[in-house]
């Protein structure tokens, strides 16, 4: 089974993460996608995609103009327009899709939605490297709680942004003890699977946690069965 991975654009490290953190079920296909290598095409043999972490979302996906906020480090456009691509691809084709970190506040801005270009004092306690760790709580009822079996939780942390305004169709599953949005999925229980977090599950230092294997296990017995 082939799963559609975008590059983070962040190292062969930190994209090496995500593809072992898929590899690690057995009978999975890692296709890493991206704009340099142009390969959107390679989409149509895919179950799944991911939309990885990395650099800011161009702030006109989002509706804003504002490039020189706090902690802006640039952009990449040309990622973003492919990344939008496969977004819509995938929704097309009805395809499970997984976002992460960078990949959550991607979907809720393609959704209508906007986001909190930086967090401010809240950086203490969302922006670190190494990683920091803080606690979320999960909506009961959410498909979050149903794949993880948990109220609370820990996660990891190496974010400067968050949603601020929710993107249509989507619901809040999860949030900090700050308010900080953690996660989101379809507000519709009958749309294919669509989930996101804030974290990064490839990289938890327990990745048994249902934060982590529980999330990727879900995703992709969703893909197994389209």
């Amino acid at each position: 089974m082939k799963i559609g991975l975008t590059d983070c654009g962040s190292g062969l490290k930190k994209q090496g993460n995500y593809v072992n953190w898929l590899l690690s079920v057995s009978g999975v296909e890692v296709v890493e996608l991206s704009a340099v290598k142009n390969n959107l095409v390679e989409m149509a043999n895919c179950k799944g995609l991911v939309l990885s972490g990395g650099i800011d979302v161009h702030p006109s996906y989002y509706n804003n103009q504002k490039t020189d906020y706090p902690g802006a480090e640039g952009f990449d456009e040309a990622r973003d327009r492919f990344e939008k691509e496969a977004f819509y691809f995938a929704q097309k084709k009805k395809m499970p899709v997984l976002g992460i970190c960078r990949g959550m506040q991607f979907i809720n801005s393609l959704m209508g939605g906007t986001l909190v270009q930086d967090l401010g004092e809240l950086n203490k306690t969302h922006k670190g490297g190494p990683d920091k760790i803080h606690e979320v709580k999960i909506e009961k009822g959410s498909l979050l709680q149903n794949i993880s079996n948990l109220n609370i939780g820990n996660v990891n942390s190496s974010h400067h942004q968050a949603i601020s305004k929710l993107g249509i169709g989507l619901r809040i599953n999860c949030k900090a003890d700050d308010g900080t949005i953690e996660g989101v999925e379809s507000s519709q229980s009958i749309k294919p699977f669509l989930l996101a977090v804030q974290w990064h599950p490839e990289r938890m230092e327990d990745q048994n946690s249902p934060l982590s294997k529980n999330i990727r296990d879900s995703f992709l017995e969703a893909a197994r069965k389209i």
